[in-house]
């Protein structure tokens, strides 16, 4: 009897659409079942090719230590090239990692021209193989892309950047993260961007592939593409991340715009923010000011309910994860960044 009555509420849970770990299952964007869950999150890098058509790519990468080394006596012999990996092979090795949550890319934060390219390769290639999958239906690999600051003087024009966002989405992307995020009005008008004119936005009606890259048809995607949870059907997640003084000070306003669902600390450049040159010539961090600064990022987080993202690594992702940063961002596809992510999964009891 008690095998019955089991075997009858795994059925029920699949039905509603809720997986036996208790977690809601009804977007096609893994990360808003995650963010409505509460439970901590985790994403790779995007498995690229490498720069300039080299070897090798940054499945497996990581600097090396800075220390000088002496060299051998007699130089080894050069090791043997690394097949350069097929935009088919990359998009099979997102796919065998379930356990990421997102993959992270910059690749059109500074020049969509540049980044573009690589990108419709991988998604083509994820199109070719399937790009969703499960029960229920789920992008295999939704990607979190870093957009341009919208209002850093000398750069794009609002207008060109309302067209880079466009060509962002219709790449596929699910997830946007807004750089250098100053000011709450800065944001309002990013997540503007991201909104189809015929529903109060300034995005083009355009689509692109996006429809395909997402598995739905033009009229299903035109449904879905909106900004969660202002729009509660849609599939697009918002970041913001804060890396400047100016958004320090704002953070409590920014934390409140609507359509926000993750803000993240810039850790790396508010490493710079907090540091001056000394007698030396050398860059000194202030430590001290660098922390306080990523623990008020922190506090935002916490007043305003909003998910705090952090660029983990596997030494420092338990600490963080404890302060309060539950999404972990891994900006690599290696084995060092596969470690951290099932580190993270167990510290969230997934």
């Amino acid at each position: 009897m008690r095998a019955r009555v089991m075997a009858v509420g795994l059925v029920g849970a699949l039905v509603c659409g809720i997986s036996v770990t208790g977690e809601q299952a009804s977007h096609l964007n893994p990360m808003i079942d995650l963010l409505t869950a509460k439970k901590g999150m985790f994403g790779l890098g995007l498995p690229t090719p490498p720069r300039g058509g080299g070897p090798g790519g940054n499945r497996g990468g990581g600097r090396g230590g800075d220390a000088a080394q002496t060299p051998p006596a007699t130089p080894a012999p050069p090791p043997a090239p690394v097949p350069v990996r097929t935009p088919a092979e990359l998009a099979q090795d997102a796919i065998a990692h379930p356990e990421s949550d997102w993959f992270f890319t910059a690749a059109m934060e500074r020049s969509a021209d540049a980044g573009e390219p690589m990108l419709m390769a991988f998604q083509d290639a994820m199109a070719a193989a399937g790009p969703v999958g499960g029960s229920p239906r789920r992008l295999l690999a939704p990607i979190n892309s870093k957009a341009p600051n919208i209002t850093r003087p000398g750069e794009a024009a609002p207008s060109d950047y309302i067209n880079i966002l466009s060509r962002q989405l219709n790449a596929g992307i699910s997830s946007i993260s807004f750089v250098e995020v100053d000011t709450a009005e800065e944001l309002r008008m990013g997540i503007n961007a991201l909104r189809f004119k015929s529903k109060g936005g300034t995005r083009p009606e355009n689509v692109g592939n996006a429809p395909k890259y997402w598995g739905l048809s033009e009229a299903e995607y035109r449904r879905k593409a909106d900004v969660w949870p202002l729009n509660p059907e849609g599939e697009i997640v918002v970041w913001a991340i804060i890396e400047s003084h100016e958004g320090l000070a704002n953070i409590r306003e920014i934390a409140q715009v609507p359509g926000l669902s993750v803000i993240a600390a810039g850790a790396g450049t508010l490493g710079g923010v907090f540091s001056t040159t000394n007698a030396e010539g050398r860059r000194v961090r202030d430590d001290a000011a660098w922390e306080a600064a990523i623990q008020k990022i922190a506090d935002a987080c916490r007043e305003f309910n909003k998910a705090c993202a952090y660029p983990v690594n596997e030494n420092d992702i338990e600490a963080r994860y404890k302060q309060g940063f539950t999404v972990g961002i891994l900006q690599a596809f290696n084995d060092a960044a596969f470690r951290a992510v099932a580190k993270g999964r167990a510290l969230a009891g997934r």
